[in-house]
């Protein structure tokens, strides 16, 4: 079998593989890769060492059986015979389930998660987007912190692991994202940069020195990214890609690396004839991220909404502190700017940044899908001092507000893990971290943070304390039960519309029409011939509709119909979804 390794500055190279060692030799063709043979199968460990320094994983291993700082196995990608026959399920249409597998299930494996997939199809999402599956320290994480952005976190169950949960969630109809981190890596089994210039001190992100994608040897760092990327979609069938964090991706040259990654994703999908996507999270409110490439756009295929977000998080919960400040001085208008025009700050100033922010969108030439529209996300929960979820926050009759808003607009929407439950259990940051070092860094660094914010250190939750995870697993018992049961009822009900009413899918950003009233807090828009009424005031609300007779599709508290006049009585913190022929 043979082995290569990129390492430019290196005056010798050495493949440790199968217990023995074998000098490796310069690449005629490619400055600075090495090469070298060896016997070897599946499973095989192996490793290098430059200029007789120590013996490092792999850059490009597929697989780390004794964690990130052990050596690299050798994996087959022929060995796993692929149950189901897949042809692709593209985003157009899509309802999207962020899903950790450490927490999804207490044991936290593949194996585990893909025996409640089952819930996933009768709920009618479409698709799951994992959380990081690369390995990191220890064996509980939230995964941005993993390194060897090519294998699969062995405690979760490994590649086979990996491709058994996707083909399981291809059997049963359901497509598989999957959240991948190039802006930065774990600071503990990072072994990269004793290879070669992966990172650069050209830029600086929060996280460091920023990965080299403009500086000298960026070439082979991009080509390390976009072929990872590849991989991903390729050897494990996924569907697609959400990238983390791309405004952290410093990149001056004339081609920025998204539209080299964009370009290569849309020429595998051509080739592999299966619709593949990348959606990316961005605070940049760029609409050039989501354009075409031939518009000059990167030509990535579609981006979370943290704008959305936030003005519906401040209409329901009424914060105002950080970035929530611009959303809460006028929340529904906010709301209403948002769901008609994709971003709310588009060249407006932003307090938060202190300076002007974004710049507009155009509704004409955007797809509505193309925006990913949340009450919840892994950050939004987990990033809060004691990771209460919305359901902690607000009624249940503004949850059902919260879910109707998201599941019957105009973007493509995403519920984050038991969110359609209304969970009753945080989703708290927690680490695993082997170095004590690090581990009482990250302790201090979180607490630090939150006493900014007036929290007693006393209540932010120890991430190292194996109690925090424990406490973030869902508990599948409370699906069944009382107030939970409801709403659960309730998210079925509105994603089965969404899938019956084909203006609620309708691409078109222009066609959706908002009314509202700050102070009697309620909001009303239309798509098409359907129409949602929001009431989040605690008192009834009579909300006109118009003269077109209308037909209650869904409503989360008993309602009549529009009255003759159109007015529609809403009680209070409920919401009605109607058609209007």
């Amino acid at each position: 079998m043979q082995f290569e390794v990129w390492a430019p500055e290196a005056g010798q190279v050495t493949l440790h593989c199968g217990g023995a060692a074998r000098a490796m030799e310069p690449d005629a063709e490619r400055a600075g890769w090495w090469t070298g043979e060896a016997e070897a199968r599946d499973g095989t460990r192996y490793g290098f060492a430059v200029d007789d320094g120590p013996v490092r994983p792999d850059p490009r291993s597929r697989r780390q059986p004794d964690g990130p700082d052990g050596l690299s196995a050798v994996v087959d990608q022929e060995r796993y015979a692929w149950r189901v026959e897949w042809s692709g399920r593209p985003l157009p249409g899509a309802v999207l389930y962020e899903l950790h597998v450490g927490t999804y299930t207490r044991e936290g494996t593949f194996g585990a998660a893909a025996e409640r997939l089952g819930h996933l199809a009768e709920l009618g999402v479409t698709h799951v987007e994992l959380m990081p599956v690369c390995p990191f320290p220890g064996q509980h994480g939230w995964g941005y912190e993993g390194v060897s952005l090519w294998a699969v976190h062995e405690p979760y169950g490994g590649p086979e692991g990996l491709k058994r949960f996707v083909d399981r969630a291809h059997e049963l109809g359901l497509g598989v994202v999957l959240d991948v981190v190039h802006n930065h890596l774990g600071p503990s089994g990072n072994y990269l940069p004793y290879f070669g210039p992966y990172f650069t001190d050209t830029h600086h992100t929060p996280w460091g020195s920023a990965v080299n994608l403009d500086a000298p040897g960026s070439d082979e760092v991009r080509a390390y990214l976009v072929d990872s990327a590849l991989a991903w979609l390729r050897d494990y069938r996924l569907d697609g890609l959400r990238l983390d964090a791309v405004h952290a991706l410093v990149d001056t040259r004339a081609c920025h690396f998204l539209e080299e990654l964009s370009t290569a994703v849309d020429r595998l999908a051509a080739d592999t004839g299966r619709p593949l996507f990348l959606i990316a999270e961005t605070d940049l409110n760029d609409p050039r991220l989501i354009a075409p490439r031939e518009e000059h756009g990167m030509g990535l295929h579609a981006q979370w909404s943290d704008d959305f977000h936030h003005a519906l998080h401040a209409a329901l919960t009424g914060e105002s502190q950080g970035y929530y400040a611009d959303f809460a001085r006028a929340p529904l208008a906010a709301l209403a700017k948002t769901l008609t025009g994709g971003y709310f700050h588009d060249g407006t100033y932003s307090s938060f940044r202190g300076r002007r922010h974004g710049r507009p969108l155009d509704r004409s030439r955007v797809a509505g899908h193309r925006l990913l529209g949340y009450s919840q996300t892994h950050d939004q929960v987990g990033n809060r001092a004691q990771g209460d979820r919305l359901a902690a926050l607000v009624s249940p009759g503004l949850l059902a507000c919260a879910a109707a808003v998201t599941l019957t607009g105009p973007f493509t929407p995403m519920l984050f893990m038991g969110e359609e439950w209304a969970a009753g259990t945080p989703w708290q940051f927690f680490t695993d971290h082997t170095d004590p070092e690090l581990a009482e860094a990250v302790r201090r660094g979180r607490r630090r943070e939150f006493a900014a914010h007036g929290w007693a250190e006393e209540d932010v939750p120890d991430p190292q304390d194996p109690a925090t995870r424990d406490r973030s697993c869902l508990d599948w018992s409370e699906p069944e039960r009382g107030d939970h049961a409801r709403v659960l009822a309730w998210y079925r009900q509105l994603i089965a519309l969404r899938h019956d009413q084909p203006d609620l899918t309708d691409p078109d950003l222009g066609d959706t029409k908002v009314a509202y009233d700050e102070e009697a807090r309620w909001l009303a828009f239309r798509r098409g011939d359907v129409c949602v009424a929001v009431n989040l005031a605690k008192e009834a609300a009579v909300i006109p509709l118009g003269s077109r007779p209308a037909t209650v599709l869904a409503a989360s508290e008993p309602v009549d119909g529009p009255d003759t006049e159109g007015g529609l009585r809403v009680p209070g913190e409920s919401c009605v979804v109607l058609v209007q022929p």
